[in-house]
């Protein structure tokens, strides 16, 4: 499974934790050296992409991205320069994705 994270990241230490109890193998990914543009489109496919953007982020209440979403091709340019616009964590396992700390849905993928 490839895990996304930001180790800095609060929910990220808890999920990586949570997946370690649960002897998860995991390959990490470091979104603090951020993801190409391929690589965010490869990783959203044919998902909705307003769900990859972390609301949180100080950039996205600055552009009130939600009243107003960018078009999925500047949001995937604006999250690769960006990488704290980026949900975190992500789980990726075969073409099963949960985004964020959520307990029930990291269980179901282990």
């Amino acid at each position: 499974m490839k895990f996304y994270l930001k180790p800095s990241c609060t929910s990220c230490r808890k999920a990586k934790a949570f997946l370690q109890e649960h002897n998860a193998k995991l390959e990490e990914v470091d979104l603090n050296k951020g993801l190409s543009t391929a690589e965010l489109d490869a990783l959203i496919g044919e998902r909705d992409y307003k769900l990859f953007l972390n609301t949180r982020n100080e950039l996205y209440r600055e552009r009130g991205m939600s009243k107003n979403p960018p078009p999925r091709n500047e949001a995937i340019q604006l999250m690769s320069e960006h990488p704290n616009l980026i949900k975190r964590p992500i789980l990726v396992k075969g073409q099963k994705i949960v985004l964020g700390w959520n307990p029930e849905e990291l269980e179901k993928m282990v």
